[in-house]
C-alpha cells in the first residue's frame, strides 16, 4: 500500500505569533505548504509562501487539505465561513476561538452542517512539562491529587508600553487576562484533573494603561474535591532565563508527594515526608516557544488525519473551554462561587 500523499496546508495570517506555526508545518515531513494569506501581503509575502490578500483566492488557487487560521478572533468566523465555502474539511483555528461562544456554536454547526471539523489550537496541553506531569499522575506518583497550583508570572506587563512590541492588541482587549491567557490553565487543568464543577474568581486590573484585567486568582473545584489555583499577574515575574518559556510556576500536590515545574521547564517530584527530589524533565533547552509545543499538536494533527489516531481539541469539546471562561468572569462581576453544572 502507497504512503499516504502529504498534507497540503495553506495558512490564513501572518502575524506575531504565526512565526511558529508556519516553522513548525515546514518542520513536518508529510505536509506541503502551499499558501500565506494576510490582509497585508507584504506580511504574507514575507512567509516566502505563495501570498494572498483575499483568502478565497488562495484557498481556490492552492486547493488545500487544511487551512490553518492564525487570526485574532473577530476575524475567525468569517475565515470559517470561507474556508467551508470552499470545501476545506479541516479547519485548525487559533485561540481566543471567534468573539464569543454564541459566534463559536455557529461556527461549530456550520462546520458540523458542511462535513467538516475545526480543531482549536490550544498548544499549552501540549507542552512537554504538562505531558510528564500527566504521565506521572497516571503513574500514581503523587498519590491521590489533592491541590494544584500555577502562578502566572510573565513579567511583560508594566508599564505604558506593555505587550507594544510584540502583540500590541493586548493593550486593547477587554476582557483580557483569563480570555486571552487564563484559558490555557482552563484547559491545562481539564487536561490534568478533569472538567471542573465550580470556580470562584477575583479579578483585578493593575496597569492602568490597558483596556482589561491583567491579575487575578481564579479558584476551580475539580471532580473528588480537588482545588485548583490560577493565580495570575502579568506585571510580576518569576526565576527563568525566559520567562515565556513556562509563564510562571506550578506544584501539584498529593498525598503521596509533590510535582514541581520551574521556569526552566523542569519537572521534579518530591516524595511525602522527604527532601531529595528525583528530575522528572529535564530543564527545556528549546529556543521557540513552549518547549516546541506548536509542533506537538501540529504534529498530532497530522497523526490524527493521516494516521487516524484520536484527535484533542476538538471545538465542539472546547466550548467547555469558552462556557467556564465566562462563568469565571461572571463570579468576577458577582462576587460568588458559580456551579458549572448550574450555568
Amino acid at each position: 500500500m502507497s504512503a499516504p500523499e502529504p498534507l497540503r496546508v495553506a495558512c490564513a495570517g501572518a502575524g506575531y505569533f504565526s512565526q511558529f506555526q508556519y516553522d513548525s508545518w515546514a518542520r513536518l515531513d508529510r505536509v506541503t505548504l502551499v499558501g500565506s494569506y494576510n490582509r497585508h501581503i507584504d506580511k504574507a509575502r514575507k512567509t516566502g509562501l505563495p501570498a494572498f490578500d483575499d483568502l478565497a483566492q488562495m484557498l481556490a488557487e492552492t486547493r488545500p487539505d487544511v487551512l490553518d487560521i492564525i487570526l485574532p478572533p473577530v476575524a475567525h468566523a468569517a475565515a470559517i465561513r470561507t474556508a467551508l465555502d470552499a470545501g476545506i474539511k479541516t479547519i485548525i483555528c487559533q485561540k481566543p476561538f471567534c468573539n464569543d461562544l454564541a459566534e463559536a456554536r455557529q461556527a461549530i454547526a456550520a462546520a458540523e452542517a458542511a462535513g467538516a471539523r475545526i480543531i482549536v489550537h490550544e498548544n499549552f496541553r501540549f507542552q512537554p512539562w504538562y505531558r510528564r506531569i500527566k504521565a506521572a499522575l497516571d503513574d500514581g506518583a503523587v498519590g491521590e491529587v489533592l491541590q494544584v497550583t500555577f502562578r502566572l508570572r510573565p513579567g511583560d506587563g508594566q508599564g505604558p508600553h506593555a505587550y507594544l512590541d510584540r502583540q500590541p492588541y493586548f493593550q486593547q482587549m477587554n476582557p483580557f487576562l483569563i480570555r486571552e491567557t487564563g484559558v490555557h490553565w482552563v484547559d491545562t487543568f481539564r487536561y490534568l484533573l478533569g472538567e471542573p464543577v465550580s470556580v470562584y474568581a477575583d479579578l483585578r486590573k493593575v496597569n492602568p494603561v490597558i483596556a482589561g484585567e491583567d491579575a487575578g486568582y481564579v479558584l476551580f473545584e475539580h471532580p473528588g474535591g480537588v482545588r485548583a489555583l490560577f493565580d495570575g499577574n502579568r506585571c510580576l515575574d518569576h526565576d527563568a532565563d525566559n520567562t515565556r518559556r513556562t509563564m510562571g510556576e506550578s506544584l501539584v500536590e498529593g498525598t503521596d508527594g509533590t510535582l514541581t515545574l520551574t521556569g526552566n521547564g523542569a519537572v521534579s517530584l518530591r516524595r511525602f515526608g522527604g527532601s531529595d527530589t528525583e528530575t522528572l524533565l529535564a530543564p527545556d533547552t528549546w529556543d521557540g516557544f513552549g518547549g516546541d509545543c506548536v509542533h506537538a499538536l501540529q504534529s498530532h494533527v497530522v497523526s490524527g488525519l493521516l494516521d487516524g489516531a484520536p484527535l484533542e481539541n476538538l471545538a465542539p469539546d472546547y466550548l467547555s473551554v469558552m462556557e467556564i471562561e465566562s462563568a469565571i468572569y461572571k463570579s468576577a462581576r458577582e462576587g460568588r462561587k458559580i456551579m458549572l453544572e448550574a450555568e
